[in-house]
Formats: structure tokens, sequence, C-alpha cells
């Protein structure tokens, strides 16, 4: 790439960043214009100040809406703060603006950066720029999942003055209102209005039912749904206690608890992602140092070696980067209410000719091996259908295939390229060439490339005709035999390199490597999910005992009633709970008995055992009375496995984040330097031995 291309894309990056800081000045000054002046005259005495930042975060929404690229992010956040923020257009447009806005602040001299490091190589600087939009995708989502955990510590908040309030009107519609009128707490306002509004509908069960599909957390659902039960059931004292307090005791534990397993995890990941990216930026610097320093690395670090390296640690960031992301998931229900009704992957499946090659990769209907793959898919509570996973795993091997043929060419002439323009000398040495011995070994090499053009793609040549050809020539009319000699033997062994340098077919059939290799990723991935979850097990099963906890004193509850509220919060085994209840009406007992022998997970066992007591033997209060008598030591494991989970992820993203960090440092600095060091002193001391 010339300097004068470089210096225009700087430029076309640098009037961009300051388009926009220009756009914002003017869009801050036209809101003073009359329009605006109009607009907030009929708002007077309630702005305290002249400038109002949210009138430009509405009107920046309007600019990003348009934009195609950002308007992709911006549909995807808006999605998910619709949640939250219950019917409320202004807040929900705002919010998503903001969080836009603050990424590209972030993005965009990131950007520059890059441009600015990787300049002299092109391909990586692609990679890289490419890179940088799961870069935003990870901003975006931290933005998002900041503002789910302001709703959860509002909720704390929230159900501290609910306690105020139900003790001054015994009533719980009463004190959900007067609670809910709280104008510093916006969201967790809105969610209690909604609740309210549920609980004095004509029908709140069906209208409960589909709330708790779009409640932005569990602790939502839970407060909700026994808000329903104590207002239809009425509360009453449980040792001198009102339950629905000590109900809402329970929810408030279980989302302290909550929040510092978020905390944690946060401040364990916070640098990981981090240093998992560095290795990208740090590619180019230390390649800049090796040169400068070890002129003898130059046939590494410019040929094709160097560039597969870089291609590998950028792969193997990448790859680390993703699985972080998986371990860093904070449970946030959020993350799971994308739209995935009708992504690409199904419009793809509904392509006829495309349909019935994705259907001879899936395995047939009925099979082990789909049954296996469903399982898989539940076990990560996946929102894809088989379908769409397969559609995946052949857009991925198809690509992988297309990009490994590109990069193999390019490698190619990368390192003829390498062979045209580096200076030719007959020694190696350390450090760089002053600038006298650099002209005469660019001469020399030019002089050499006249030779390499005139053999270049006929095979059968051999020195010998090299010689001829140089001695027929103005270039070494006047050498002597052994002058020569010697730049034969260089041109002769540039040519040899310069016609082997093609697509061969073993590089076609590691591309088909490659290609079952990238097949293999997407279900690699879901199973790498299937592990995570299942360390978040023994996390659900003690949300289960804090519901039975909660139900097990109200009147009128049965184990179906269990299992419904259980069926509604599960998310591992939501699957067997599920099968359960649509057996519950054939047999009671006999469902419970299939549920446990479809779980290995004890402590779930335990509880549905438990629960076949309750069918038969003894009320539920009785079956479960340990829950309630041991409830402090519960909180205690509770505590312990969730550091316990922290811990070992933690453990896990440790490792993952420095893998390209070492791999930089091992593989593209020290084994370069030390085994091209090595051969390089070996065939100094060889030439040294000849003379």
């Amino acid at each position: 790439m010339s300097n004068n291309t470089i210096l225009l894309l700087l430029g076309i990056v640098m009037f961009l960043f300051f388009a926009i800081v220009v756009a914002y000045l003017l869009l801050k000054k036209r809101m003073q214009s009359s329009d605006v002046a109009r607009i907030e005259s009929l708002r007077k005495g309630t702005q305290e100040k002249s400038f109002s930042s949210d009138v430009l975060y509405q009107k920046l929404y309007v600019r990003y809406l348009k934009l195609p690229f950002l308007r992709r992010y911006l549909l995807k956040i808006r999605r998910r703060l619709s949640i939250i923020n219950i019917d409320d257009e202004f807040l929900t447009r705002m919010q998503s603006s903001k969080i836009i806005t603050r990424a590209l602040l972030i993005i965009i001299p990131i950007t520059i950066a890059v441009i600015m490091l990787t300049h002299s190589n092109l391909l990586i600087m692609i990679i890289i720029l490419v890179f940088e939009l799961f870069i935003i995708d990870t901003l975006v989502d931290g933005m998002v999942d900041k503002l789910d955990n302001s709703l959860l510590n509002q909720q704390i908040d929230f159900f501290s003055a609910m306690r105020h309030s139900y003790h001054e009107t015994n009533m719980v519609g009463e004190a959900i209102y007067q609670t809910s009128q709280d104008d510093e707490h916006i969201e967790i306002s809105r969610q209690a209005e909604k609740i309210y509004n549920i609980l004095n509908s004509e029908d709140p069960e069906t209208e409960l039912e589909k709330y708790y599909d779009v409640a932005p957390n569990n602790y939502l659902k839970e407060f909700a749904g026994i808000s329903y039960l104590t207002q239809e059931f009425g509360d009453r004292k449980v040792d001198g206690v009102s339950l629905y307090l000590k109900n809402l005791d329970n929810i408030t534990q279980e989302m302290q608890l909550e929040i510092l397993k978020r905390d944690k995890l946060n401040y364990t990941f916070q640098s990981l992602s981090v240093i998992a990216i560095i290795p990208m930026i740090l590619l180019e610097p230390f390649k800049s140092w090796a040169l400068s320093n070890f002129s003898f690395t130059k046939s590494f670090y410019n040929g094709k070696l160097g560039m597969i390296v870089q291609i590998l640690v950028l792969l193997a960031t990448f790859i680390c980067y993703l699985l972080i992301r998986k371990l860093k998931d904070n449970g946030s229900i959020n993350i799971k209410m994308e739209d995935n009704q009708n992504p690409w992957q199904a419009k793809v499946y509904k392509i006829k000719p495309l349909k019935r090659i994705v259907d001879l990769f899936m395995p047939r209907e009925g099979t082990a091996d789909r049954r296996k793959i469903k399982k898989s898919l539940k076990d990560a509570a996946s929102k894809q259908k088989i379908e769409w996973l397969y559609v995946n795993r052949i857009v991925a091997a198809i690509s992988v295939f297309c990009v490994s043929i590109v990069v193999f060419t390019i490698l190619h002439k990368i390192q003829i390229n390498y062979i045209y323009t580096e200076p030719t000398t007959s020694y190696n040495l350390i450090g760089e060439l002053d600038d006298k011995s650099y002209k005469k070994a660019m001469e020399t090499t030019k002089t050499h490339n006249y030779f390499l053009d005139m053999f270049r793609g006929k095979l059968k040549t051999t020195q010998s005709d090299i010689e001829k050809a140089m001695r027929n020539s103005k270039y070494y009319r006047d050498s002597d035999d052994a002058t020569i000699k010697t730049n034969s033997e260089q041109i002769y062994e540039k040519l040899k390199t310069v016609n082997s340098e093609y697509l061969k077919w073993f590089e076609v059939l590691l591309a088909l490597v490659f290609a079952l290799i990238g097949y293999a990723t997407p279900l690699l991935m879901l199973k790498f999910q299937v592990i995570i979850r299942k360390m978040s097990m023994e996390d659900e099963v003690m949300q289960y005992q804090t519901i039975i906890l909660m139900l097990m004193r109200l009147e009128r509850v049965d184990v179906e009633m269990i299992l419904e509220w259980m069926a509604r919060y599960a998310d591992i085994f939501k699957e067997p709970i599920s099968r359960c209840l649509n057996n519950y009406e054939s047999g009671a007992w006999q469902s419970l008995e299939e549920m446990k022998e479809d779980i290995s997970f004890q402590p779930l066992i335990r509880i549905i055992e438990s629960l076949q007591t309750a069918v038969e033997k003894v009320p539920i209060r009785e079956a479960f009375d340990e829950l309630d008598t041991d409830r402090e030591y519960y909180q205690e494991k509770r505590k312990e496995s969730n550091d316990r989970l922290i811990s070992k992820k933690g453990m896990i993203g440790r490792a993952i984040g420095f893998a390209p960090l070492i791999g930089v440092f091992v593989g593209y600095l020290i084994v370069p330097l030390v085994v091209i060091g090595l051969t390089s002193m070996t065939t100094s001391f060889d030439q040294m031995s000849a003379m």
C-alpha cells in the first residue's frame, strides 16, 4: 500500500470523526432555534438548564436509524431496552441513542489507532477492523447489562419501600401503587405500574402469563406471582410475621446474592477481554522492533511464515475472545430476548435448492444423532433450531474454505514480493544496513529481478542457463567468474522459490481440513455453552428451593402449582420439568418418577422425591420443612456455590485470556529470534570456514 493511499485512508477516518463532532455542535446550536424554543416553551418550568442532552439523543436516534450499519445495532439495543422500559418510547430511544453514541466515541479512536499501526499490512488491518465489529457488540452488551444491573439495584430499594407501604395499607395493590410513584427510579417504577395494572385487570391470570414472557428478570416474575396469590387468597401470619413480607425478604435475599455474583464476575473478567485483544495490537510493534534490531529476521517477518503466525495469532485471539464472552455471561435474561423468530438462517433454509442441500447434511428424524443434537440445543438453552444450526455449519465450512484459498494465494504473493523487494547481501548481520550498503544491496536486487523475470515460469532452468544469460547481459559483462557464480547461485535459489510459489494440491487439501474444522465449530461452541451452563446447575436448583419456600405456606398450593412455578423460572432443567407437567394429569407420582430418571443432578432429585412425598403422604409444608429450618444453611451454601462458580470461571477465563498474549511472545517474538538467529550464526560460521 502506497503512502498516498495510507494518508488518504487516515484523512477519510479523521474527516468522519470531526464530522460527528461538528454535527454534535450543530445539533446543540439548533436546539436554540425557534422550533425548538417553541417546544421548550411548552415545557417551561420543567427544565433546569438551557441545553438538554435528552433532546440531543432523540435527534441522534433519528439520524442513526437512517444509517444502515448503525440501524442494526440500534434496533438490537432497542429490543432489549424496551423490555426494561415498558411502554416508555422516549426513554427507550434516549438510552439506545446514548449507548450507540458512547460506543462510537470509543470505537472511532481505536479505528484510527489500528490504521496508523497496521497501515503497512493491509491484510492484518482488514482483519482487525472486521474484528472491531465484535468489540462493538461487547461494548453494547456491557452498556445494556449495566442498565439491567441498575434495575436489580433499584428493585432492592423498591422492596424496602414496599414493606413500609404494606405496613401502612395492609393491601398489596395499594402498596405497589404508592411505591411506584417514586420518580427517582424510573425503570422499576414502570415495572411496578405494570404489575399494579395486571393485578387490577379483569383477567389477572392471563395478563400475568403475558408479563412472565417479557419480565426483565426472574425476581420481578416472583414478585408479581406472589403479589397475585396474596391478593387472591389473602395474607396470613407465620411465626408472628406477615407471610407476604417474609416472601419479599426471600426475593430480596436472592437479588442480593445475584448482584454480588454479577459484581464478582464483572470484577473477575473486567480486564480479560482487553488482555485477549491486546495481541492484535502488539503484532506490528513487535515486528518493527525485531526488524530494526535484528535484520536477519526479515525473511521471517516480511515473508510467508511471519504472515502465517500473524493469522494464527488473530484466529486464537478471535476464538479466545468469543469463549471469554460466553464465560462472562452473568445470566441476564435480556440476552435471550433477541429476535430469533426469522433470522437469516431461516430465510436461507426457505430457499428450496438450499433446503435440499442442508437436509442432506442433517441427521434424519428419529435417529440417535438428531436426538443428541436436539438435546445439546436444549441443554444450552439455545433459541436456534436444528435447521439453523446446520445452515451455520455449512456456511462456516464454505466461508473457511474460500478464505483459506484466498489466504494461501496471498501468502504466495507475499513471499514472491519479499524476494523481489528485499535487499540482497551475501551475509547476515545484527542491526540495520547503512545507507551506502543498503543502496548497493537494492541495486543487486534490481539486477537479480531482471533475470528472475527472464526465467520466471520456466521450471527446467538450470544454474548454468542463468550464468550464460548473465555473461551475455550488460550487468555482468565485465565481472569475474567468482562474482558471476555467487550471484547466479543467489538468483537460482530465488528462482526456485518464485517458481514454487503457486497454489498446490496439499494446500487445497489443507483448506478442506480447515473447512471441516469450520463445519464443526458451531457444534463445538454449542457443547462449550452446555459445559458452562452445567456449572450453574446448583445455582438454579437453589432458586427452586427459594420458590418452594415462598409457596409452601400459601393456601391452596399443590405440587402441580409448584411445578408450574419451577417451569416458569427453569433454564437448564426446563425440558424435563415441562415434560413432567404435561404428563401430570395422567399420574402425578409416575410423571415425577420419569422426571427423576431424566435427571442425574442429585440436589434436584432430592426435591423431586420431596414432591413425590407431598403427592401421596404428607402436606407440602411438612415435606419441605427442612428448607425453612435450614434457611441460613442454604443461604451460606448458595454463597459458597456462587464463589466456586466464579472461581472456576475465573480460572478458565484467565487461561483462555492469556493464551493469545503468550502465543505472541513465544510464537511471534522469542522462537523466531532464537531459531533464525541460530540458523544465521550457523550459516555465517560455514561461510567464514569456507573463506
